[in-house]
């Protein structure tokens, strides 16, 4: 059992990290489609850089070893983006394409920090 909880987490948080490496660089070179739909969305194009350099810092704290305060607010700071990207969408009535990577994105980081517990001989 403990074996498979090692194997979900790292599988879920290896595409999280991959997911929020590449839309966080995506943003910050402030990709032609990523600022339309950041205009699109209604919010100021300076919040691709922010939300880019959050995001790889987010990936860093999450994968290296100890600090676990940090990684906690690594986990919030990716749900709460997430959760505000589902949102985002709703509000300018998307369709469900637009709803996928956000969708994808927060399911994994709930289940990489639920299972983190697991990651190496149960220390998180």
């Amino acid at each position: 059992m403990a074996k498979r909880n090692k194997i979900i987490y790292w599988i879920a948080t290896l595409w999280l990290s991959l997911g929020m490496i590449s839309t966080g660089i995506v943003q910050i070179i402030k990709m032609k489609e990523e600022a339309e739909m950041m205009t699109h969305l209604g919010y100021p194009l300076y919040f691709l850089t922010i939300l880019g350099i959050w995001k790889l810092l987010g990936v860093i704290a999450v994968l290296i070893p100890k600090f676990p305060l940090l990684k906690e607010w690594a986990y919030a700071g990716f749900f709460f983006a997430m959760s505000g990207a589902v949102f985002s969408h709703l509000a300018v009535a998307d369709g469900a394409k637009e709803f996928f990577g956000p969708v994808l994105l927060l399911i994994l980081t709930v289940l990489s920090w639920y299972f983190k517990r697991y990651r190496a001989n149960g220390v998180a």
